[in-house]
């Protein structure tokens, strides 16, 4: 597979651009393209493929018998999602993968990515070694999830997320990857809610609010101080 670029993932740390090409050979890439709001996996699917997101995002959601949605990851640039289910033989998806804006992905097949090849090459067993060092980050990220939904009050969610967003963005002004709709859904609370309980934060002197950029202007004490950051 002739690459016109170079993807930027972790997946493919200490692999060069002659490796790649070669690789992709190897495992049976393909490109696609979806535009906004388009299913990239429907929930019940049986996958193949891990997906590399090339450009734009992708929003992993589940539904429930009711209809409700909840966003259960984001998808940005440069990660994989799909792997899990790909590895996992005729094991139907839970949850659906939908592009947020015009997103071209990569599909690597996954059978021909978790084994070296015949040729043993080093460059293939990089990319296990990857492959194995993603899936330990979403594992981190599910066990993280977790502390941003388990408080009982929406304020307290709020909080727990931008204080992470804070911490891993290194500054007190942080930028939100989602819309209202999806920061609600993403963090199963009710968008009403929500908007509600900013508007309370931002009375309170605790947020500055300018779309989807938010600023920390004061501590809560139910939060540990983010330490070494600040103002931008």
């Amino acid at each position: 597979m002739k690459l016109t670029f170079f993807p930027s993932s972790p997946l493919f740390s200490g692999i060069s651009r002659e490796e790649l090409e070669s690789l992709l050979d190897c495992l049976s890439a393909s490109v696609k393209i979806y535009h906004t709001g388009e299913t990239v996996f429907h929930a019940g699917d049986i996958i193949t493929s891990a997906a590399l997101v090339l450009a734009g995002s992708v929003n992993i959601l589940k539904n429930d018998a009711w209809g409700n949605r909840k966003i259960i990851e984001h998808i940005d640039q440069g990660q994989v999602f799909g792997e899990t289910y790909a590895c996992l033989e005729n094991e139907p998806l839970m949850v659906n993968a939908e592009a947020c804006c015009d997103t071209r992905i990569l599909f690597l097949a996954i059978s021909k990515l978790a084994t070296v090849c015949e040729k043993k090459c080093i460059f293939h067993t990089k990319l296990i070694h990857n492959l194995l060092s993603v899936l330990a980050k979403r594992n981190l990220m599910l066990t993280r999830k977790m502390d941003y939904i388990t408080p009982k009050s929406i304020r307290e969610r709020l909080l727990t997320y931008f204080s992470y967003e804070s911490f891993r963005q290194q500054s007190l002004t942080i930028i939100l990857s989602f819309n209202r709709q999806q920061l609600a859904d993403y963090l199963s609370v009710d968008r009403s809610a929500l908007s509600n309980e900013l508007s309370k934060m931002k009375k309170d002197g605790l947020i500055r609010i300018n779309r989807n950029t938010i600023e920390l202007l004061s501590q809560p004490d139910s939060i540990n101080p983010v330490t070494n950051i600040k103002h931008t």
